[in-house]
C-alpha cells in the first residue's frame, strides 16, 4: 500500500508539471511582479488548503531560502475574530469575501485554494478580487470547478484524491516562493 501511493504521488506531481507549467509560471511571474511594485498576496481555503495558506504565507513574510526582508502576504484564515464574526453575521459564505472587500486593491493577488475548486466561500472571495481589479488564482484539483472560469490563472492539478491534490499544492506554493527568492525586492 505504501509504495502504491508514492506511485501515485509521483505519477499526478509529473503530469501537472506536465499540464501545467505554464500556470505555474503564469502564478510565479504574477506575484513577482506583484511584490516588486509594492502589491500583496492574499490566500484562502477551507481544512487543509487553509494550512496550505497559512504555510504558503507564512514562507513569504518569514523567508522562504535566502535571508530578505519580509515580503508582503497574508492568508485570510487567521484571525479568528474576523473569522467568527463575519460567519455569525453575514454567513460562511462570506468569510474571506468580506475580508477581500476590506483589504485587497487593484493589482494585488488573491489565491484561491480548493481541491474541488467549488468552496462556496473562496469562489465568493474571488469574484469580489476580480471585481476590484486583483489578479486572481485559483489551484484546484482536476477540473478546476468554479474557479476553473473565474481566475485569471487556475492550476489544476490532475486527480481527484483529495491527499494527493493538497501534496501537490504544496509543492507548487514551493516553486512560486522559490521564484519569488530568485528577485531583489530593494533588501539586497
Amino acid at each position: 500500500m505504501i509504495h502504491k501511493i508514492f506511485v501515485e504521488h509521483s505519477k499526478i506531481i509529473e503530469d501537472t508539471y506536465r499540464n501545467c507549467e505554464k500556470e505555474i509560471e503564469r502564478f510565479a511571474l504574477l506575484c513577482q511582479d506583484a511584490l516588486k511594485n509594492g502589491y500583496t498576496i492574499f490566500f484562502c481555503g477551507n481544512g487543509g488548503s487553509a494550512a496550505d495558506a497559512q504555510h504558503i504565507a507564512a514562507e513569504l513574510v518569514g523567508r522562504f531560502q535566502r535571508e530578505r526582508n519580509g515580503l508582503p502576504a497574508l492568508a485570510l484564515t487567521t484571525d479568528t475574530s474576523i473569522l467568527t464574526a463575519v460567519s455569525n453575521d453575514y454567513g460562511f459564505e462570506q468569510v474571506f469575501a468580506r475580508q477581500v472587500q476590506a483589504l485587497v486593491g487593484k493589482n494585488d493577488v488573491v489565491v484561491g485554494i480548493s481541491t474541488s475548486g467549488n468552496s462556496p466561500n473562496v469562489v465568493c472571495a474571488l469574484e469580489i478580487a476580480k471585481n476590484l481589479g486583483a489578479n486572481t488564482v485559483g489551484m484546484t484539483g482536476s477540473n478546476g470547478g468554479r474557479l476553473n472560469d473565474i481566475c485569471d490563472v487556475c492550476i489544476k492539478v490532475p486527480s481527484e484524491v483529495t491527499a494527493r491534490i493538497q501534496e501537490t499544492h504544496i509543492l507548487i506554493g514551493h516553486v512560486i516562493c522559490q521564484y519569488i527568492d530568485e528577485v531583489d525586492y530593494g533588501d539586497e
